[in-house]
């Protein structure tokens, strides 16, 4: 299987000149040990899922570490938990030696607290979510709102994905859910991710939600907190401002892969989406996730939020990035048509959101599925088409 290049490749390399250790996290099957693997063939590769490297750690950590006197990929580095006293030892012995030890696992629950206990302020922290759609092969995207990004799906046509993503959510909560949280019911925990997927898109209501599960709203959102530290779902706030009680104040659930949401909400096929009560918010959904993997794979400084009124003004996302100026306010059409009145609300939108003397002034876009138009119907708002509106941020970011 031909390896993709990550744009996650250039920022791990970047990190390893800043810290001396450096860890790669992420969702299961995002790629991460492809990644290491590829980027530094030269270098010892460790994986924990070995029982036997498991039981050499723990029997000899200081000796286990000196086996390895230059750089070492340690992967699945949670199952190793003795480890992480010494890596802080053999750190701080040469606080001046950059990117000695690289680390990634997939429990994220588990490592991060190893992670925070022992390295803080020794090790730089990366994210690597499943493919950006400009990483992915351009006959793959087609399927990618349906059958989503995961690397390994991607790479096999999307191929079984119904049973792949069975098997995924299967693993998800039998080895890291189970195993590290007290969640109580996993039937209560799965109906709840099922219940998110189907609200996609839409604001999050913890007490709605709990009396669908039958359970209590701190039940909830301590649920959706795990989702989110296992880089499943996110939630996006709305943007905030003196101008009175208008605004909404509940956040937004997003999934960051769309194909998860359509096989937890029962949809299998193209017809079924496009036609459903579903097809916009994944597609609203698909557009978040692709702008925000785009910045957390590059590092981008960018302030992201949604804007909503009481009478019905909104906007999708707000993202401004705060290097480059760039500044969108945003709505996602799932149609191929382009209407003038959704380019007027979004002015609207965008002169509430504008700050008081500021450079910065936000760009009106409407992101569907049609051709891309800019200043249309009249200067200061475009139409992009989805794939050029995603190359902005996927192949120009940096």
């Amino acid at each position: 299987m031909p390896y993709r290049h990550r744009a996650l490749e250039a920022r791990l390399k970047r990190y390893l000149a800043l810290f001396p250790a450096v860890a790669v996290t992420g969702p299961r099957q995002s790629g991460k040990s492809t990644l290491l693997q590829t980027a530094f063939p030269e270098l010892p590769y460790v994986s924990f899922d070995d029982p036997e490297e498991v039981r050499a750690a723990g029997m000899d950590p200081r000796g286990y570490l000196s086996r390895f006197p230059e750089r070492v990929i340690l992967d699945e580095a949670q199952r190793a938990p003795e480890l992480f006293s010494y890596l802080k030892i053999a750190i701080d012995s040469d606080r001046q030696r950059k990117g000695r030890f690289i680390l990634s696992g997939s429990n994220q629950f588990t490592l991060s607290r190893r992670l925070s206990e022992s390295l803080a302020g020794r090790i730089g922290l990366l994210e690597l979510h499943p493919f950006e759609r400009h990483e992915m092969p351009k006959e793959g995207r087609k399927n990618q709102m349906l059958f989503g990004s995961y690397p390994e799906l991607v790479m096999r046509d999307h191929e079984g994905s119904r049973e792949w993503y069975s098997s995924y959510l299967a693993t998800y909560l039998e080895r890291d859910v189970r195993l590290a949280n007290d969640v109580g019911k996993l039937s209560d925990f799965q109906t709840l991710v099922r219940l998110l997927a189907v609200r996609t898109s839409q604001e999050y209501n913890a007490s709605s939600l709990a009396r669908e599960v039958g359970v209590d709203s701190k039940t909830v959102e301590s649920w959706v907190s795990i989702l989110e530290a296992s880089y499943l779902v996110f939630r996006l706030r709305p943007w905030k401002a003196n101008i009175g009680k208008r605004l909404v104040k509940h956040p937004k659930v997003f999934f960051w892969d769309t194909g998860l949401v359509c096989h937890l909400s029962g949809i299998r096929d193209v017809e079924a989406l496009e036609s459903g009560p579903l097809g916009g918010p994944v597609f609203e959904n698909l557009v978040v996730a692709e702008i925000l993997k785009a910045a957390a794979h590059r590092g981008l400084d960018v302030e992201v939020n949604y804007f909503r009124e009481s009478n019905g003004l909104e906007a999708d996302l707000l993202v401004h990035d705060r290097d480059t100026g760039r500044h969108w306010v945003v709505d996602a059409k799932s149609g191929h048509t382009a209407k003038a009145p959704w380019i007027e609300s979004l002015a609207k939108v965008a002169s509430l959101v504008t700050k008081p003397k500021t450079a910065t002034i936000p760009r009106p876009v409407v992101i569907y599925r049609g051709q891309t138009r800019h200043d249309w119907p009249s200067t200061g708002g475009d139409f992009l088409g989805f794939e050029d509106a995603i190359a902005e941020w996927q192949t120009a970011a940096k």
